[in-house]
């Protein structure tokens, strides 16, 4: 179990890094966390790549804990804005950031697994093409969705709903469908950038396996 510490405390650091980076707008339709989260699928594929699918899950299962415990301080921390207090992580997005978590990185631990055969880049590709998919899609319409208002009917998510321009410059669409977009092409970037330092560790820690 001591072998997995490493992966362990780097998804939590992860976790961690990017409940707190989501905070801090950068530009009108990312934060910085985006540029972190993702890093959590690295992590995840190293697990699986070196130690298997069994190794991965329990990383999985303690960024999950992890997030659980962020959600929690943060449904405390009250922000002011317009007038109005709230809280910095509401039920919505507590709800959606944890599904969209589990779901996403267990899919890319089974997508993986069955590629794990393949060229070496292959299998960390497609199940975190996979994986970041499910997460942006889940994790955005849980939390600000209009047809899922009934999961939090006091928390007014009609500024995400405001019809405008895709990206600033498409059709037009729910602001929240912008945002998920955005977030997607940042994972999708960023799945390509992650391939070298997957590659990288693994033949530093398991040669013959990469």
């Amino acid at each position: 179990m001591t072998r997995y510490i490493p992966g362990i405390i780097a998804m939590a650091i992860i976790v961690v890094a990017s409940n707190i980076l989501v905070q801090f707008l950068l530009g009108n339709f990312l934060t910085w966390g985006a540029f972190t989260y993702p890093f959590a699928f690295l992590v995840n594929d190293v697990m699986n790549r070196i130690y298997g699918p069994g190794a991965a899950r329990r990383v999985v299962f303690a960024g999950f804990v992890v997030g659980v415990i962020c959600s929690l301080i943060g449904s405390q921390i009250m922000l002011q804005g317009d007038g109005f207090e709230y809280p910095a992580v509401t039920l919505r997005i507590a709800i959606g950031s944890g599904t969209a978590f589990l779901i996403a990185q267990m899919a890319d631990i089974l997508v993986f697994d069955k590629l794990r055969n393949g060229v070496w880049w292959q299998a960390p590709a497609v199940s975190t093409l996979i994986g970041a998919s499910l997460d942006t899609m889940i994790f955005f319409s849980i939390a600000f969705s209009a047809s899922l208002t009934f999961l939090e009917p006091a928390n007014d998510v009609s500024w995400a709903n405001e019809h405008l321009p895709l990206l600033g410059f498409g059709p037009q669409v729910p602001l929240w469908v912008s945002l998920a977009c955005a977030d997607w092409l940042v994972k999708l970037a960023l799945t390509l950038v992650a391939l070298l330092p997957f590659k990288a560790i693994v033949t530093k820690l398991s040669p013959r396996i990469a």
